[in-house]
């Protein structure tokens, strides 16, 4: 079990895309500094109630944690249901909405993304100021900080739709991960849901999401109650990469449906499981030059925490043969999540869930793993943490493609 647990401790898990990999290996660039994570509706007011986001902020004083009301899965309404703390005034108005009436949402969010194109264009309208050169850094100054105003409540207006869409799905999110009081020393108390969670994904979707699981875990993922001893920042980059693989699952899977419904599969992609095996390119290790391995699916996992090999038990899959029909710049261009204001809500999930992790670099220029927490989780608490990332990375993908549609602001 220790070997198991230092494998992950060992293993690089950052995802990567090389352009020399001609077998079309699907590598996520990792950019994050700390988990390896990259880049109204007409109707009569229903928010004459809701004290409007600055006056929410004002009141308050200090950010807001969403907690949940109660439901059959949590008996406790002063759980919070997401580990992210709103901090903004529109992410502090919209968590309210969250928890009094959650059908609300997506008219608070219409609204919100209404007020912020007021904005934008009334910016745009004003004629660029004739000052004083002392008095352009001001200015400069001031946009910087408007700018990142909006960031943070574009971040924030999409983490509330994410979160919405788990409790649509009566899924509970995992709650930040603190040492655990129970007598195992376990932190893995959650509920496992992975029914659920699977049906949250199209059946060719899921297929790829078991080929993820069986990388991580490997011969382990049939062996849900054994325990390991595993570096908490491991468990967290883990988990930042499976959001990230989530995202691009969703936004290939989307474009094979479509596809896939208009009878234009490119051949070999909508066949029997012979015709899959034989047209994947990839199935087995591919170097990557420096002894480590690649997955076609999911980039350098060097063996995850299984004991079983790499590649052990991976199935044929129909949307990973219609992946590996892309070509590089294609692949590249699905690779890449598009918008810093989705990276920053990767990372700033991750660090709720997990931690602000505290990297040391040793004077030869490797990470001083020495300090680094350990956490007791069960095999079956792993790939609950894993099902619930790649979910959340596809519901990202949908809610920034909605927000982009009514406030455009991700980059061509």
């Amino acid at each position: 079990m220790d070997a198991m647990a230092a494998t992950l401790a060992s293993s690089p898990v950052l995802l990567h895309r090389t352009p020399s990999d001609v077998g079309g290996s699907i590598l996520l660039p990792s950019t994050c500094p700390r988990f390896g994570v990259p880049s109204q509706l007409r109707f009569k007011n229903p928010f004459a109630k809701f004290p409007g986001p600055l006056q929410s902020a004002r009141k308050a004083g200090r950010s807001f944690v969403v907690r949940a009301s109660a439901s059959a899965d949590s008996a406790d309404s002063s759980v919070p249901i997401a580990p992210l703390q709103l901090e903004s005034p529109v992410g502090q108005f919209l968590s309210q909405i969250l928890v009094s009436h959650p059908h609300l949402v997506p008219a608070a969010v219409e609204q919100q993304l209404e007020q912020l194109q007021t904005v934008r264009d009334a910016e745009e309208q004003k004629d660029s100021p004739s000052v004083p050169g002392t008095d352009i850094v001001l200015y400069r100054r001031i946009a910087e900080v408007k700018e990142s105003e909006r960031r943070r409540a574009l971040e924030e207006i999409l983490y509330t739709l994410v979160v919405q869409k788990f409790m649509d799905a009566n899924v509970s999110l995992v709650p930040s991960i603190k040492s655990s009081s129970d007598p195992s020393g376990r932190v893995d108390t959650w509920p496992a849901q992975e029914e659920r969670l699977e049906r949250l994904h199209s059946p060719e979707a899921y297929e790829m999401i078991q080929n993820h699981l069986t990388i991580i875990l490997g011969n382990r993922l049939g062996d849900p109650s054994s325990v390991a001893q595993i570096s908490k920042l491991r468990v967290g980059q883990v988990y930042a990469a499976s959001v990230m693989y989530g995202y691009f699952l969703k936004r290939v899977d989307q474009r094979f449906q479509l596809e896939k419904t208009m009878k234009i599969l490119p051949g070999g992609s909508d066949e029997g499981e012979g015709s899959i095996e034989q047209s994947a390119p990839g199935t087995e290790r591919i170097s990557n030059g420096d002894g480590g391995t690649y997955h076609p699916e999911v980039g350098s996992f060097a063996g995850g925490i299984s004991g079983g090999g790499f590649g052990s038990g991976l199935k044929p899959s129909r949307l990973r043969t219609y992946v590996m029909s892309f070509d590089g710049e294609t692949l590249q261009r699905y690779a890449t999540i598009r918008s810093r204001e989705a990276v920053g809500i990767i990372e700033k999930h991750t660090e709720a869930l997990f931690g602000r992790p505290e990297i040391m670099i040793t004077p030869e220029g490797t990470v001083d793993s020495s300090r680094d927490e350990h956490i007791k989780i069960s095999f079956g608490g792993l790939k609950r943490l894993v099902l619930e990332a790649v979910t959340f990375g596809s519901f990202l993908w949908d809610v920034e493609s909605y927000v982009d549609s009514r406030y455009h602001f991700v980059l061509n």
